[in-house]
């Protein structure tokens, strides 16, 4: 029901009203609404805590991966200059006869997405993962070389 049609055209009756009775049509879902990958993105990237080192000649990223096989992780750099390191740590299947009494550590995808500096050589990344902690370092690039001033040579003329 549309409620200007009671003569009752307020801003706030207006918001109640979308609040109560909101409209279906697929261009306000899309709209207001998060897309599914995009909450399932964001919860991986929460859960995925990192500490991020500047060097002289790198950067280095540091995230704890316990449990973690080298082929249950990856790390990709995406449009030139963003590393992306995900993957996915599965539930450890049930022993018979064995039960959970407590499940704390985390299961499912993890993921995080770091925008690389302008000086980042992505040409020169590397990753390891040593006793559950995952490193990766990419090197900088060498700094550009000062320009030197052009001499000119004046003729008489």
């Amino acid at each position: 029901m549309d409620i200007r049609l009671l003569g009752l055209d307020n801003p706030f009756l207006h918001a109640i009203h979308n609040l109560i009775d909101p409209d279906d049509s697929e261009t306000n879902k899309s709209v207001s609404a998060p897309t599914r990958t995009y909450v399932r993105d964001a919860r991986a990237m929460a859960a995925t805590p990192a500490d991020v080192k500047e060097y002289p000649n790198s950067y280095v990223f540091v995230i704890d991966m316990p449990g973690l096989k080298s082929g249950d992780i990856k790390v990709q750099v995406e449009d030139d200059n963003v590393l992306v390191i995900s993957g996915e740590r599965k539930r450890e299947e049930e022993k018979e006869g064995a039960k959970f009494i407590r499940m704390e550590r985390r299961v499912g995808k993890f993921m995080r997405k770091f925008t690389l500096p302008e000086n980042a050589n992505t040409d020169k990344i590397t990753a390891v993962c040593h006793d559950g902690v995952l490193t990766v370092t990419v090197e900088k690039l060498p700094p550009p070389e000062p320009k030197k001033p052009k001499t000119i040579e004046v003729r008489i003329g």
